[in-house]
């Protein structure tokens, strides 16, 4: 392996319902709930409608859709590719995935030893002060 592997990416059922929650609401964006009132749900809300700060990392893309995680909870993760699936039930309060009948999973493999030397010669990136997506999020 010559190259690092995504640090998350979709099933195809899932590339195909934020295809439809796009073509329905715009662009999009993911934020890795850490519990709390969602529990550990991937949490899919308009592009800039969820404030992400400069301390939270972007974990990658989703074709276009950039998927965050908070620092601390990225800390316990690291490891861990995160692949995010859909299945039948409701969606997180705020999610857009609540009331369709379905709702963004998180499964997850760990990396192999090769994989995790990789990923640390190209860590994810934390937001710069200066993003326009950088803002305090509660």
């Amino acid at each position: 392996m010559t190259t690092a592997p995504e640090r998350v990416t979709a099933t195809p059922a899932a590339r195909a319902f934020i295809g439809e929650l796009q073509r329905r609401h715009g662009p999009l964006m993911f934020f890795q709930s850490g519990g709390c009132c969602d529990g550990s749900a991937p949490m899919c809300y308009p592009a800039g409608e969820f404030n992400v700060s400069d301390t939270d990392v972007l974990l990658g893309m989703l074709g276009d859709t950039p998927f965050y995680m908070g620092s601390e909870q990225f800390a316990y993760w690291e490891h861990t590719q995160l692949i995010i699936d859909v299945v039948a039930g409701n969606g997180g309060m705020f999610s857009l995935d609540n009331g369709t009948g379905r709702r963004f999973l998180t499964r997850s493999r760990l990396f192999s030893d090769e994989e995790c030397a990789l990923l640390r010669a190209r860590p994810p990136s934390s937001l710069a002060p200066s993003s326009p997506l950088s803002k305090q999020h509660s």
